[in-house]
């Protein structure tokens, strides 16, 4: 009996080897050479690594010049998440009803999710600068104050799509018993979208927020493409500014010392933000 269970629990753990070791060798292994460079000044192209200890750390909390990716980035992680989530939950509560042509009607709000990221800033490009510019309307990625704006526009325009299926799965298993107990007891709209509607909708915010949240604070296709940071660093994200260091800088060792923090503070804040949704479904 002994054997056979060691055999079935060899049996098991064969199913997931491959993942796992794909696992270790593309994430795991990286990230222990990258946290070993931190300690190093190497330039990412010779053979010597000299080691300089804390010095990469020490810097990271002098430099100034990180404020203004950190400021960016959670501009477009807030702005993205809230929007994304709000817009998504409301097509899906228009499109949740059937009706002529509303299959149709969610291709084309889904579509813009199959164009890929950079085709998406090339597109935006070119309509803020074509065509805004027939409106009389300047393009916000030409100004210091609206061109993160912008970038998260593009965002929300390829993404909410995607939030609106999520959200409109949800919808589908709300029982329909209790929005008519609710009509009965001449509860209005709101009523009912806050005591039954997000409820039984919980669980898929503790899947878009979160989503979102973790794409917001990695964003970097869209300023790679569309501003290359500019104008003036103004729509720098921190993962645009991890590239400068690691790639045309070349400062591997300060790079890769302010990407491991960044690392540890993301999946601090996404663990955090998680926790809390979870504990709001088992409170609803």
């Amino acid at each position: 009996m002994k054997y056979d269970k060691i055999k079935k629990t060899l049996v098991d753990f064969s199913f997931i080897l491959p993942a796992l070791v794909f696992f270790l060798y593309v994430i795991i292994i990286p990230l222990i050479s990258g946290i070993q460079f931190t300690f190093t000044d190497w330039d990412g192209m010779s053979a010597v690594k000299h080691f300089v200890g804390l010095k990469n750390y020490r810097t990271v909390f002098h430099d100034t010049d990180l404020i203004q990716p950190i400021l960016n980035t959670l501009l477009f992680t807030v702005v993205t998440v809230i929007v994304i989530n709000i817009a998504g939950l409301a097509l899906a509560m228009a499109v949740s009803k059937e009706f002529r042509g509303i299959n149709v009607m969610k291709s084309i709000i889904f579509m813009p999710l199959v164009v890929s990221l950079v085709l998406v800033s090339e597109m935006w490009m070119y309509v803020y600068s074509d065509f805004f510019s027939l409106l009389g309307i300047p393009s916000p990625l030409i100004d210091r104050k609206t061109a993160m704006l912008g970038l998260a526009y593009m965002s929300i325009w390829r993404e909410t799509g995607l939030a609106m299926i999520i959200y409109l799965a949800a919808l589908k298993g709300v029982p329909s018993y209790m929005y008519e107990a609710a009509v009965i007891d001449g509860a209005g709209f709101w009523q009912r979208f806050k005591n039954v509607t997000v409820p039984f909708i919980a669980p898929a915010f503790t899947y878009c927020i979160p989503l979102w949240l973790a794409a917001g604070l990695r964003q970097y296709d869209y300023t790679y493409i569309a501003t290359s940071g500019g104008p003036g660093h103004a729509s720098e994200s921190m993962a645009y500014y991890i590239y400068n260091y690691l790639f045309p800088y070349d400062k591997v060792g300060y790079g890769q010392t302010v990407a491991v923090l960044y690392l540890a503070v993301c999946i601090g804040i996404s663990n955090i933000v998680t926790r809390m949704l979870r504990k709001r479904e088992i409170e609803l």
